[in-house]
C-alpha cells in the first residue's frame, strides 16, 4: 500500500531514504528481452552522495530512472524492490509516482541544451514545475526562480531569466537546470553526467553548486558518471558497475586508494594522465599555414582575431579553450565552412579559397573531419557500408567489387570486423559509431584531419582506446591532425604542440612541453590548474586558489581593445591590460606567449601560487 505522498510527511521515518533490492531491469534488442542490470542493492541517505561509475552500457543511467521509478522505452523492471521514504515505487500507480517526480524526487540531464525548449525564456521554463505540481502561483515560482539563480551564484540574477537558452553559458545552462531541479524542494536528486561535455572551469563552477545544494539543503543525490576524478570530489561512496554487474562498492577514498577489483584498477588507469613523447623531425614540413585570420558570424564581432597558427605534416596540433574561445570557429575557418573576412590559409604551397564552394575536390579531400558527437553525424538511416562508401566513390571513384573490398580494409584498420558493414548507427555503441565516422574520414585518404572534441562524448576507457586508435593511424598513414579539445589530459596524451586559444586570440602557443611548464600565460594557468585531480579535497582546495577566485564563473567574452583576459586575471594591471593590446613574447623554452607581464614573472607567480 502507498503511504502518503505529501513531501514533508515521512522526513523522520528512516536514516535511509531510497533502498533499491535486487533489482533487474530487461532491455528489448533485436535477439528480444535481454537482462541488462543483474540484482543490484543500493543504500543512500539524506545528505550523501552516491556516484555510479563505469563504462557506456554499465547501466548507470538505468538505475538512476529507475530509482524514480521509471525505465525508459523499451527496458522493463522485472524483479527487486524500489522504496523511497517508505513509498513502494514498484506497487505505486503513474499518476502516484507523476506526483512524486519533480517534487520530491528530481532529475539533471547530461545535455542542458537539449534539455531546455529553445523557443521559450528561462524563468518561463523554470516556473512550470511548480505550476504543474500546484506548489506555487506563476509570480511565486517566478520569484523562487530568481532566488535559486541568486543561490547559484548566477549572474544578474534578477535578470537572467528573461534571456532565452542560447544566451547563456552552458556553465550556465547547466545551472539553471539544477534550479530547476531544485524548484519544488526535492529530497533526492539524479545527476546524469551533468558535466560530462563541458569545459575544465565551467565542471567546476557545476560541481561546487552541485555540492553546495546537498550540503545546504540537506538532499540526496546519485551521481552518474564515468570519470572518477569528478564524482571523487562529490562522492561519499561508489558503485562501480559493468554490464549491468556490480563490480565493487565502497567508500570513495578505498575505491580511489585501494580498489579490489581489476575492472576498478583499469578505470583509474585510463584516468591517469599518459603523456605522448614527441621526437624531433629534421627540417618539417608544414602542411598547413593560417596566418592572421579574423572571422565571425554574420555582423556580429569577430571571433576570431588576427589567429595565426602553423601544423607540421605527421604532427599533432591541439587547440584548447574554453567554450566561446573561437575553437570550432577555426575548424569551420579550416574547412571552407565559414569564409574568414581576413587572412590566408594555406595548404603546402596552395593558398585555399576562403569558401567551401570555391574549393577543389582535390582540395576538399586532403582536409576531412570528424565531429564532436557521432549521433548527429551519422545518418540514422545509413548502414555503415553507406557511410564508408561514400568518400570512395565520391573522391577516389571506386565502385563495386573494389569499393566492397576497400570498405572492409578500412573497418579492419579501424579495428571493427566485416561483420558491422551491414549495421545501422543505432546498432553501434558509442565508440563504434566515432569508429565509424574515423573511417569516413580515412576513406577519402586525407593528408590532414580536423578532429573536434572527438572523445568529449566518451567515456574514459573507450575515450582511451578511440585516442591509441588515432595515433596508431598516424603511425602507420603519416597522417597530421588539427586535434580541438577542451581536455587537458587527451591533450596531453595526443599533442606535440598546443595552441590555447581565448576569446578568439592565441594567448600562448607552441611545443607542448613548453606550453605545460612555467612560464604559464595566466589564462594557461587557469586551464592546467581546473583539471581535476583523483583525490578528495581537490575541489576544495582548488576553489581557494587566486586563479579559481578570479577566473571561474566568469564568461568568455569577445573584445576588441587590450586583453581579453583581463578582467579574469589575477595578475591583470589596471588601466594597462584592459586597454592595451598584450605583446607577442618569446620565452627561452621558445614558445609564444602574449602577455603584459615577462616570462620571467609568470614563472615567478606560478611557484608562488603553487
Amino acid at each position: 500500500m502507498l503511504v502518503d505522498t505529501n513531501k514533508n510527511s515521512n522526513k523522520e521515518i528512516s536514516a535511509t531514504l531510497l533502498e533499491v533490492k535486487g533489482l533487474r531491469i530487461e532491455g528489448l534488442s533485436e535477439k528480444g528481452w535481454q537482462e541488462i542490470v543483474c540484482g543490484v542493492d543500493l543504500k543512500l541517505k539524506r545528505g550523501e552522495i552516491l556516484g555510479l561509475i563505469g563504462e557506456s552500457g554499465a547501466g548507470k543511467s538505468t538505475i538512476g530512472l529507475a530509482a524514480m521509478g521509471f525505465a525508459r522505452d523499451g527496458c522493463r523492471i522485472t524483479a527487486g524492490e524500489i522504496i523511497f521514504d517508505g513509498i513502494d515505487l514498484r506497487s505505486a500507480t503513474e499518476n502516484e509516482k507523476r506526483k512524486l517526480r519533480g517534487t520530491r524526487i528530481s532529475y539533471v540531464a547530461q545535455s542542458a541544451a537539449a534539455a531546455f525548449n529553445p523557443a521559450h525564456r528561462l524563468l518561463d521554463q523554470f516556473a512550470e514545475g511548480p505550476i504543474d505540481h500546484g506548489v506555487m502561483s506563476r509570480s511565486e515560482a517566478k520569484e523562487k526562480g530568481r532566488a535559486l539563480y541568486r543561490s547559484l551564484d548566477l549572474p544578474d540574477p534578477d535578470n537572467i531569466g528573461e534571456r532565452w537558452p542560447h544566451q547563456v553559458s552552458g556553465g550556465q545552462l547547466q545551472r539553471m537546470m539544477v534550479a530547476m531541479a531544485m524548484s519544488c524542494g526535492p529530497d533526492l536528486i539524479v545527476f546524469d553526467e551533468p558535466t560530462t561535455a563541458l569545459d575544465v572551469t565551467t565542471q567546476i563552477e557545476v560541481l561546487k553548486t552541485i555540492k553546495e545544494i546537498v550540503v545546504d539543503r540537506n538532499v540526496a543525490a546519485i551521481y552518474i558518471t564515468h570519470d572518477l576524478a569528478v564524482v571523487a570530489q562529490l562522492a561519499d561512496h561508489l558503485m562501480v558497475l559493468r554490464y549491468g554487474n556490480l563490480i565493487e562498492v565502497n567508500s570513495t577514498g578505498q575505491i580511489l586508494e585501494a580498489p579490489k577489483q581489476e575492472y576498478t584498477r583499469a578505470l583509474l588507469d585510463a584516468r591517469t594522465r599518459h603523456e605522448k613523447t614527441t621526437a624531433e623531425i629534421p627540417n618539417p614540413e608544414i602542411l598547413l599555414s593560417i596566418d592572421k585570420i579574423t572571422a565571425g558570424y554574420g555582423k556580429g564581432p569577430d571571433i576570431l582575431q588576427e589567429v595565426s597558427v602553423s601544423v607540421e605534416r605527421g604532427r599533432t596540433v591541439a587547440v584548447v579553450g574554453e567554450s566561446g574561445s573561437g575553437k570550432s570557429t577555426l575548424a569551420r575557418v579550416i574547412t571552407g565552412l565559414l569564409p574568414p573576412r581576413s587572412g590566408e590559409i594555406r595548404f603546402q604551397t596552395d593558398l585555399l579559397p576562403a569558401a567551401l564552394a570555391q574549393r577543389t575536390k582535390q582540395q576538399l579531400q586532403k582536409t576531412q573531419m570528424i565531429y564532436q558527437l557521432p549521433d548527429v553525424a551519422l545518418n540514422p538511416r545509413q548502414h555503415v557500408r553507406d557511410v564508408i562508401g561514400r568518400p570512395l566513390s565520391f573522391y577516389l571513384g571506386l565502385r563495386g567489387k573494389e569499393k566492397e573490398r576497400r570498405i572492409i580494409e578500412l573497418l579492419e584498420q579501424i579495428e571493427l570486423s566485416e561483420k558491422y558493414i551491414d549495421r545501422l548507427p543505432d546498432e553501434l555503441s558509442g565508440g563504434e559509431k566515432q569508429r565509424v565516422c574515423i573511417a569516413r574520414a580515412l576513406a577519402a585518404e586525407p593528408e590532414l584531419i580536423v578532429c573536434d572534441e572527438v572523445t568529449s562524448a566518451l567515456d574514459t576507457i573507450v575515450a582511451k582506446a578511440i585516442l591509441d586508435l588515432l595515433q596508431k593511424l598516424q603511425h602507420e598513414l603519416q597522417l597530421t591532425y588539427l586535434f580541438i579539445s577542451h581536455d587537458l589530459d587527451t591533450v596531453a596524451s595526443i599533442a606535440d604542440r598546443v595552441v590555447v586559444l581565448y576569446a578568439g586570440r592565441v594567448a600562448e602557443q607552441g611545443p607542448k612541453s613548453a606550453v605545460f611548464q612555467p612560464p604559464f600565460h595566466p589564462y594557461t594557468r587557469l586551464l592546467l590548474s581546473s583539471v581535476p585531480e583523483m583525490k578528495q579535497g581537490w575541489l576544495e582546495k582548488t576553489l581557494a586558489t587566486r586563479e579559481a577566485k578570479a577566473g571561474i564563473a566568469r564568461e568568455v567574452k569577445i573584445t576588441e581593445r587590450g586583453c581579453p583576459f583581463a578582467e579574469r586575471c589575477p595578475e591583470a594591471i589596471p588601466e594597462i591590460c584592459s586597454n592595451e593590446r598584450p605583446p607577442i613574447q618569446t620565452p627561452a623554452s621558445g614558445h609564444i606567449f602574449a602577455c603584459q607581464h615577462s616570462p620571467e614573472i609568470g614563472r615567478a607567480s606560478c611557484r608562488a601560487s603553487v
